[in-house]
């Protein structure tokens, strides 16, 4: 299968800068898989599509403000404070870079990472953020990242990033949003580089009203990396290699939605990054035993690309956004719809019903 078959035409107008408010306003497409049936509704019908029942799983990733602007510098000079690299005839003054904190790698200390520009990094420099925040070039990696590594651990440079660094926004949002809106309103375990945008949609008197219907919640945690939001480079869609994404699915959760499908209850994705953590987890566990659950607990990486002829065994339907053309996440949606001319037919309808798209855009509702 090829990455073209996956493209279409969206006007730049059409890809949405700023959040709406309040976040459930925003328009909901409604596609039943088996009917082909598309309905128009907005993201507060969702109450209607949801029955007694049910379990809504979300992804809790809170985005932590992972672009960094910072200065290179030779390693064998010596650095004391940010404002000498501008100032110091001591101190070789390189250029300013910006760096992408991607993840932290099995030594807490050093981060896998993009950099802008890239040419730039030599390994041994030095990249000042702050007085008290720097790193160290180690190593550039074949993928075009690199690995840099800091004084501190992982958690403390999560701290000195949200002191210094900003929101890592997409590139195709103008204009910087507050970290609080770009962030779901169940955020609670620090570690993304970009948010799980289906969730943008939900509000706390939403999910009161859903309560209140019988439907039932469970959360994974799946820290957004590269694999989310690198585009697809190959033409085939067999040589794309899609990096690994750090998961957790707690004994609590497993057995909530392991209970739900032993009973035949609708498992309801927010969001394909959820739709990867729960099958990939199951997907690791599959033969494993004659008789056993879906799902186990689990915590570790995963780097499961879906696409069209993927056999998906946990998830029975699907919020999301609408994506870009030609990316891993639009492969997962076709594949889960099972028809990929329908669903280029929707994002043709969403194009000419003039629907936001993409990360503060609207939402699908896929059952």
């Amino acid at each position: 299968m090829l990455t073209s078959d996956f493209n279409y035409n969206l006007p730049k107008q059409l890809i949405a800068q700023i959040p709406l408010e309040p976040r459930d306003s925003s328009r909901l497409m409604v596609l039943d898989r088996e009917t082909k049936k598309v309905e128009d509704k907005y993201f507060f019908d969702i109450v209607d599509y949801l029955q007694k029942g049910d379990l809504l799983v979300w992804n809790n990733t809170k985005v932590f403000k992972a672009r960094l602007r910072g200065t290179l510098a030779l390693d064998e000079q010596v650095i004391e404070v940010k404002e000498k690299i501008n100032s110091s005839d001591k101190i070789l003054n390189v250029g300013p870079v910006e760096i992408f904190l991607v993840k932290p790698m099995e030594n807490n200390k050093v981060w896998k990472v993009l950099a802008k520009p890239g040419k730039k990094l030599r390994l041994g420099m030095k990249i000042v953020f702050a007085p008290d925040f720097s790193a160290q070039v180690l190593l550039k990696e074949n993928d075009g990242t690199y690995l840099i590594e800091f004084a501190e651990d992982d958690m403390l440079v999560r701290a000195k990033a949200n002191k210094y660094g900003e929101v890592p926004t997409p590139p195709y949002v103008e204009t910087v949003s507050s970290s609080e809106r770009y962030q779901t309103v169940y955020a609670k375990e620090e570690g993304s580089v970009a948010a799980p945008t289906a969730g943008f949609h939900f509000t706390p008197e939403l999910i009161d009203k859903l309560k209140s219907k019988g439907v039932e919640f469970a959360e994974v945690t799946l820290h957004v990396g590269l694999g989310t939001f690198l585009p697809v480079k190959t033409d085939s869609l067999e040589e794309h290699l899609m990096h690994s994404e750090w998961v957790e699915l707690t004994s609590k959760n497993t057995d909530l939605i392991n209970a739900a499908k032993a009973e035949g209850r609708r498992v309801v994705a927010v969001g394909t990054t959820t739709v990867r953590a729960l099958e990939g987890i199951a997907l690791k566990f599959a033969g494993q035993t004659n008789v056993e659950p879906i799902l186990r607990q689990y915590s570790g990486d995963i780097n499961i690309f879906i696409y069209p002829g993927f056999k998906f065994k946990v998830v029975d339907a699907l919020i999301t956004n609408f994506h870009l053309p030609k990316s891993t996440l639009l492969m997962l949606v076709s594949a889960f719809i099972g028809n990929r001319e329908l669903v280029l037919d929707c994002y043709q309808k969403a194009v000419e019903e003039k629907y936001r798209f993409f990360s503060f855009g609207d939402a699908m509702f896929v059952k």
